[in-house]
């Protein structure tokens, strides 16, 4: 009997010890979840060698609209920030814009150390309808603007061209000059960037691909003639297997057409050309790196169902 009971204890020993296992096994997985949910939140404090964030709401939104965006761009987690409005007038002032324009979108910017590059979050996609981060990163590296963290929200359904307005504002407040051709032109390529998609039926990721490629095209070749510029443009297009109506192709033409004529070199900013085309390689490739991921998730928890049945036999 006694002889019995040993191996009836040590055998609630072990069931014990694996379902102490299982228990540890949860508690990791919860934590492993729960941690990066904690670290985005709380006070960032004061960077006193970069300067406060700044945070430009569209005139257009009301008091409870307002509210809203604020909670979106989590405009409580810093101390403080650098407040300022945008609306029509600033719209006219900085790229000759309608100046009866409503302004919705709104951007919060917070500087970076050089070298750190541009980094875009649009915080509600579902409300900004026409521009995409990467057209984003694209049109604010022409205008001049790197070493950021940008984040874009709308409380309403815009289609977002006007949070260039509200960033051009930001860095004039703060007494950052930014070349007025550069910002016009950077939103002529936002509206050529959007129009060519929606005209054209072009996926929005393949069209921000077509725009880097031909700026890093003319930061080797450095184009001194219009027919220089119309050749890149013409072999990208090629090169990408993107279609465009002589009228579209002419439109693109005059755009670059007019960023040699400013001298913009995008050799200085390659490195984010480089990087933003591969992100644009990841989008286009998205349906199978989400079935891969998905794949493996399943593998993953297959494998652990398999694991714990073994410490429970």
């Amino acid at each position: 009997m006694e002889v019995v009971n040993l191996n009836l204890k040590n055998k609630g020993s072990k069931t014990m010890k694996k379902w102490l296992s299982v228990l540890l096994i949860t508690v990791v997985l919860f934590a492993s979840f729960a941690v990066p949910s904690l670290a985005s939140t709380g006070d960032e404090g004061i960077n006193e060698k970069l300067g406060l964030p700044i945070v430009v709401y569209g005139a257009a939104l009301s008091d409870a609209q307002k509210t809203d965006v604020t909670e979106l761009l989590e405009v409580a987690q810093h101390d403080q920030v650098d407040e300022f409005t945008v609306d029509g007038q600033d719209l006219a002032n900085y790229i000759g814009g309608n100046p009866n324009s409503n302004m919705y979108s709104s951007v919060k910017i917070i500087h970076q150390d050089n070298n750190e590059g541009l980094n875009i979050e649009i915080v509600t996609p579902d409300n900004i309808t026409q521009v995409t981060k990467e057209m984003y990163t694209n049109a604010l590296l022409t205008a001049g603007v790197e070493n950021a963290d940008v984040l874009v929200a709308s409380s309403v359904k815009v289609s977002g061209h006007s949070a260039l307005t509200g960033i051009y504002k930001a860095y004039d407040a703060k007494g950052v000059a930014l070349d007025e051709g550069r910002m016009k032109v950077a939103s002529e390529e936002l509206d050529v960037a959007t129009d060519l998609a929606e005209e054209n039926g072009i996926d929005q990721a393949q069209i921000s691909e077509l725009l880097s490629e031909i700026k890093k095209a003319i930061a080797e070749q450095d184009p001194a003639t219009r027919e220089e510029v119309e050749q890149i443009v013409q072999e990208q297009l090629q090169s990408l297997n993107i279609e465009l109506s002589p009228e579209d192709r002419q439109r693109l033409i005059d755009l670059f057409e007019q960023m040699r004529n400013l001298n913009i070199d995008f050799d200085q900013v390659r490195n984010q050309l480089d990087e933003l085309t591969g992100n644009i390689q990841d989008l286009i490739n998205d349906d199978g790196f989400w079935n891969n991921l998905s794949s493996g998730v399943r593998d993953f928890f297959r494998s652990l169902t398999d694991f714990v049945r073994s410490l429970l036999n």
